[in-house]
């Protein structure tokens, strides 16, 4: 009988090269200066818009400078990532694999289908052989890039398919008592057990046995790109809107109301109305940084999608400034009342009952499981001439504490 075996690493990957400080200055820079036309063109619009005029053209250049800010800000939180990657050793030490053996056998059989006897430690039941732990990481290191929903969740890496959590729901009785009194047994708390949804996310890159003969391609970056793009478009979808059946239970199905607000112990995540029937005010988005307790806002954040952060920064505060701000300094985020915002295209669009804007302690507030490792198939017989690479990796996730997040939705809620 095969022996699994998880193996112990692998194959260095190249990563980006950090950039330097005067390319962040000079886009940050460029970023300021674009805020600053930003407020000056969309106060004239406004004041157009008081006197009765409407100028097309004054509108549709408001809309062109803001969607350069989102370009520009992006840019910047780019390469705050990269810098901040490059200072944790993410850039490659060597070239030399820890384990080349191992990885000498993998890149074979990926190439050209041999089993060699080193393969065995890679074998499973369930067929496929495990990726190189390196090579591992990497997709998952480039999921954290393409997905915000890893950079803010906890990621809690398992053995198993699946995880369940206990919750202590209180109830633990007490008394006053006098120094001779007796002490009769008090009420024990109650335990309540929450799981969290899962399933398997799968990629099936295709690249024909000539290529794979020739050496044309580096099959390794080749099928962790590959892989790494869907995956993060599935992973990402799921994150956000899942239902939890054969995926993640994403975080706006527990939102009051949603598929599984009565899910977990603690309730559903609350919500703030807007405060308009199809638009966001600064009002509500106040209301919803202080509808969060203050022991979960120290490390809270927004959650949002492009076109909604879009309309957001045209928001003012009672006294004309405008309540979004671009990064100051190599490192910030933007900020909206003080608080960085983190964009995800999953989330909704600012629409009549929509939720289209979060707030709070992603870390504290949702958990993604990640099964350790992933599977790969080799597959030279469904669609010759190609060759097929079956790529599996389980994921889930949900909710771990509704407590810590909030919701806003659109409408008056009257």
């Amino acid at each position: 009988m095969k022996q699994k075996f998880i193996p112990r690493g692998v194959m260095a990957v190249r990563a980006e090269a950090a950039p330097s400080q005067a390319e962040l200055k000079q886009t940050i820079e460029a970023l300021n200066k674009a805020f600053a036309d930003f407020k000056t063109e969309h106060q004239q619009q406004l004041d157009e818009v008081k006197k009765g005029n409407h100028d097309a053209l004054q509108a549709l250049k408001v809309e062109r400078i803001n969607s350069d800010i989102g370009s520009l800000q992006k840019t910047v939180d780019e390469l705050n990532m990269r810098m901040a990657s490059a200072q944790m050793g993410g850039a490659t030490t060597g070239n030399s694999p820890k384990d080349p053996e191992y990885t000498s056998a993998f890149q074979a059989h990926m190439r050209k289908g041999e089993v060699q006897a080193s393969m065995n430690k890679g074998a499973a039941e369930e067929g496929g052989y495990l990726t190189p732990v390196e090579w591992d990481r990497t997709i998952t290191d480039r999921l954290r890039e393409e997905s915000p929903m890893r950079q803010l969740a906890r990621v809690q890496p398992t053995s198993k398919a699946g995880w369940k959590k206990l919750f202590n729901l209180g109830g633990t009785g007490s008394g006053w008592v006098g120094e001779t009194d007796a002490r009769p047994e008090t009420a024990t708390p109650t335990l309540a057990e929450l799981g969290f949804g899962h399933g398997e996310i799968y990629a099936n890159p295709a690249a024909t046995q000539q290529i794979l003969d020739d050496g044309e391609i580096n099959i390794e970056s080749w099928l962790a790109s590959e892989v790494e793009a869907e995956f993060a478009e599935q992973e990402g979808i799921a994150f956000i809107s899942g239902d939890g059946a054969k995926k993640p239970a994403g975080i706006l199905t527990y939102v009051e109301g949603g598929a599984n607000a009565a899910k977990h112990p603690f309730g559903a995540i609350k919500v703030v109305n807007s405060g308009a029937a199809a638009a966001i005010t600064a009002d509500a988005t106040l209301d919803l940084v202080y509808s969060l307790p203050k022991k979960f806002r120290q490390n809270a954040r927004f959650l949002t999608n492009n076109l909604s952060l879009a309309a957001i920064r045209k928001l003012k505060d009672g006294q004309g400034n405008y309540l979004w701000q671009p990064s100051a300094q190599a490192g910030q985020p933007a900020t909206l009342h003080g608080y960085g915002i983190a964009e995800d295209e999953n989330m909704p669009d600012i629409a009549a009952n929509s939720l289209p804007l979060m707030f709070g302690d992603f870390r504290r507030g949702y958990l993604i499981i990640d099964r350790m490792g992933i599977r790969v198939l080799r597959d030279p017989y469904t669609k010759k001439p190609y060759v097929l690479f079956y790529t599996t990796k389980r994921v889930g996730g949900g909710v771990q504490n509704p407590e810590c997040l909030r919701a806003m939705k659109v409408g008056t809620g009257e």
